[in-house]
């Protein structure tokens, strides 16, 4: 795997702790560390990550065609987007950005099919 990869596969790792991060204070209240909830999910998350087959072409995981991720983890990872992605933009900017892209410009991965 080459550098470039490896960076984005570590970008994507801290935008997903963060989002997790910020889903846990405002929703379980937790402060310096997660909650055994978060932290299991975020453990899995990351598992999922450096586990994703598609690796120098992966998309951002809603473009994605391979649904590595079970339907339940899914569920809770959807949950923590839509709490953390509008607060993204203040707390974590570039990480923010940087997910946008991702999202928007793919690395030449199909779009999802409705």
């Amino acid at each position: 795997m080459n550098g470039r990869v490896q960076r984005r596969l570590r970008r994507e790792g801290k935008t997903l702790e963060a989002m997790v991060r910020l889903f846990c204070h405002g929703m379980h209240g937790s402060r310096e560390t997660l909650c055994g909830a978060c932290r299991e999910l975020l453990d899995y998350a990351e598992r999922r990550l450096q586990a994703c087959p598609l690796q120098a072409e992966k998309p951002s995981c809603f473009r994605c065609t391979v649904h590595c991720y079970s339907v339940p983890m899914r569920e809770r990872v959807k949950a923590v987007m839509r709490y953390a992605g509008p607060r993204m933009i203040r707390k974590h900017p570039l990480l923010a950005l940087m997910h946008l892209l991702d999202e928007r410009l793919g690395n030449g991965a199909p779009s999802p099919q409705p």
